[in-house]
């Protein structure tokens, strides 16, 4: 990575999402009405308008073709002087072509190739490299078959491309009926139906051999053409009629943008809390809207109003997968995956084969980076399966392989996730500009702790996460009392061990919690433990213990017991930092600070073992050896599945909990991490925006 690269960092949300989200206008709304306006007879009016780089590719784009565009940014707004369908205004030589750049922006060469051949004389259309990757071939045919001269300068079938035709005769072209494929994009027949008035109208047939992709875009598109005087009829679901008739001027409100409204959404259902987005509802004309629909499946509260959707946290406190047909809001499909990674059970985004030819690959580079960031992702021939597994999760640097979705979507797992980069933050410049302001006016505010309320900052994490030297000197740093609750439980497995309990008979082990007089104090920055005044320190740590304790864990009996003494010591000393399973999502759900502590289960072997040589006084050789290594991460792993799949308090992730990866972090740096992040609940410290560091 060169040494000038930016990089956006996200800060996780410590205190859930929350708020009504101010979002930009609709992209696609927002192009279609400015080119409907600029093919109008008269002055029209935009509001609400989005500005990013792609509306701003049409909007050069229609004052190449004449329209008179003035922009005011502050108030979102645009007034337009169309051309009236004429394209007298700039005629082009027989040298010169008219050229239109339509930067990176899809809709834009997509919508205007079908309009300049309509309106004649000869044109240059072209774009961005990356835009220039994407084939056009099906669009390109349809022009050649209204009698447009269309010639690529480059790769067959994709830009630059050069066009060439007489003005439409509107007797001898009216109703000229096209049937296309609309499996790789709803475009082609969107910019065939945008043009239709310019011919004095047209039959658009999509192939029902091949069926359209993101369908409701097409029923966006006859929306918006109709509020601008265009009449289109629609005889069946798959045929659309544009008669004679001409556009005409109007003042319009852009809805704001249902794609960009799926990354708050997902924020309030990954986080907490609840948050509201105004101007879409019930009414919508945007498919995008359908996301809150799938956050609801999923287990999140959605409330649907006729102006406006709420999404917020799902009552059960935890996301469930499920199996998901995206091809009508494919956009969303990305912002899913993110979702998915923290969910229960395995997902299955299905329907959306065709985004593996927008900005990038958005199956195979999607499942890629969720991979690199530990999620189990399998990118199919038509989609994404993700089997969430929260405790996988790993920080780490994000590819956006130059596409702004992927961004914004992975930006999501940081606000779960401390340490999750961004590698090119400034790509969301294409579609959402302001994506991470609106982001971070959603983070919740610290809550006043009432006096009643003891402060506790609950630590949870699988075995050899480094929970308890992390946990101890983060409370040192904090100047806060700590409770190791993973050593409650060692002690009473190695209690009813010395015994010669059978760790099966639960009411037995659990007599033994009860009874056993188990001490933990601090003396010199080390834990001590004694049982029945016995120093059973090292002990606790041995492989026999770490064999047998999660049995003794997943007794119900003894889970209680130790409840009420995690609880009470909380009380005693007024809270403090504690460690153990489930203490965020079972002995303090209300803590101020839950943090998720885990590891590459490698990693924790490899800690484990040295832990283990150290506690015995010997020389860390295991640590070393790579089978060994191999053993214990595959028995840290079963205990993993034992300790999540079991029925009473299972580990998991609770809700609103940080995921804090050490698998590349120092001791060090994960105490300042977590620091950092209760410094942030407690309101000690103001948020800051995700912010953009120069490559390192």
């Amino acid at each position: 990575m060169s040494a000038g690269r930016v990089i956006g960092v996200i800060d996780p949300f410590t205190n859930g999402a929350s708020g009504t989200a101010l979002l930009p206008g609709s992209k696609s709304i927002t192009n279609r009405a400015v080119l409907c306006a600029a093919l109008a007879i008269g002055r029209s009016t935009l509001d609400g308008v989005l500005f990013a780089d792609d509306t701003d590719a049409m909007i050069e784009a229609v004052t190449a073709l004449g329209a008179v565009v003035r922009v005011n940014r502050g108030k979102r707004r645009l007034v337009i002087d169309g051309i009236g369908g004429a394209q007298s205004r700039f005629p082009s030589s027989p040298d010169e072509p008219v050229m239109v750049h339509a930067r990176s922006s899809g809709t834009t060469a997509r919508f205007i190739l079908p309009v300049v051949a309509a309106l004649g004389g000869r044109w240059l259309l072209d774009g961005d490299p990356q835009l220039r990757a994407r084939p056009q071939d099906d669009l390109l045919a349809a022009q050649r078959s209204l009698g447009a001269r269309v010639h690529e300068l480059g790769e067959h079938g994709c830009l630059p491309i050069q066009v060439s035709s007489a003005p439409v005769d509107d007797e001898a072209a009216a109703l000229r009926h096209i049937r296309i494929r609309a499996d790789a994009s709803s475009q082609y027949a969107s910019g065939l139906l945008l043009a239709g008035p310019l011919r004095g109208g047209i039959h658009v047939e999509i192939d029902s051999e091949f069926g359209a992709v993101s369908r409701p875009y097409i029923d966006m598109t006859v929306a918006v053409m109709e509020a601008f005087g265009a009449i289109v009829t629609v005889p069946s679901a798959d045929r659309f009629v544009v008669t004679e008739g001409h556009y005409r001027a109007a003042d319009y409100v852009i809805e704001p943008d249902a794609s960009a409204a799926s990354y708050v959404w997902a924020a309030a259902a990954l986080c907490g809390g609840e948050v509201r987005v105004e101007g879409l509802g019930s009414h919508s004309i945007q498919g995008d809207v359908r996301f809150a629909e799938v956050l609801g499946e999923m287990g999140a509260d959605v409330t649907v109003s006729d102006d406006a959707i709420a999404v917020g946290t799902p009552p059960s406190g935890a996301l469930q997968a499920g199996s998901f047909d995206l091809r009508d809001f494919s956009d969303t499909a990305q912002t899913l995956a993110a979702v998915a990674a923290f969910a229960e059970g395995t997902t299955s985004i299905g329907g959306i084969g065709f985004i593996r030819r927008k900005e990038t690959d958005r199956i195979g580079n999607t499942a890629t980076e969720l991979v690199k960031r530990g999620v189990d992702a399998v990118a199919e021939h038509d989609g994404i399966t993700i089997h969430g597994n929260p405790f996988g999760l790993r920080a780490g640097l994000v590819d956006c392989h130059g596409d702004h979705r992927m961004a914004m979507a992975m930006s999501l797992m940081g606000l779960r996730v401390a340490g999750i980069d961004i590698d090119d933050p400034d790509c969301v410049a294409k579609t959402f500009p302001d994506f991470f302001d609106v982001i971070e006016a959603l983070r919740g505010s610290p809550e006043p702790v009432p006096e009643s309320q003891v402060t506790v900052i609950a630590i949870d994490g699988p075995a050899a996460s480094g929970k308890s030297s992390v946990a101890r000197a983060v409370a040192g740093e904090l100047e806060m009392d700590y409770l190791d609750t993973g050593a409650m439980y060692r002690a009473v497995a190695w209690a009813a061990l010395q015994a010669g309990v059978d760790l099966a008979d639960l009411t037995a082990v659990a007599s033994i919690a009860r009874n056993a007089d188990i001490q933990i104090s601090t003396v010199s920055d080390a834990q001590r433990v004694t049982v029945d005044g016995a120093d059973a320190t090292a002990a606790i740590r041995s492989a026999e213990v770490d064999r047998n304790v999660s049995v003794v864990a997943a007794n119900p009996q003894v889970r209680w017991v130790l409840t009420r003494r995690q609880r009470d010591w909380a009380s005693l000393v007024g809270g403090g930092v504690m460690e153990g399973r489930d203490i965020g999502s079972v002995v303090f759900p209300d803590a101020l600070l839950k943090v998720f502590l885990t590891a590459a289960p490698a990693e924790r072997a490899r800690r484990r073992l040295a832990q283990q040589a150290d506690s015995a006084g010997g020389v860390d050789d295991a640590s070393h050896d790579d089978g060994a290594v191999a053993a214990l991460a595959a028995e840290l792993s079963e205990r993993d599945r034992l300790d999540s799949g079991r029925a009473d308090s299972p580990l998991q992730v609770a809700p609103r909990a940080v995921i804090v990866d050490t698998s590349e972090l120092s001791r060090h740096e994960a105490v300042a991490t977590i620091a950092e992040l209760y410094r942030r609940a407690a309101g000690l410290q103001a948020p800051i925006r995700p912010s953009s560091v120069q490559g390192r």
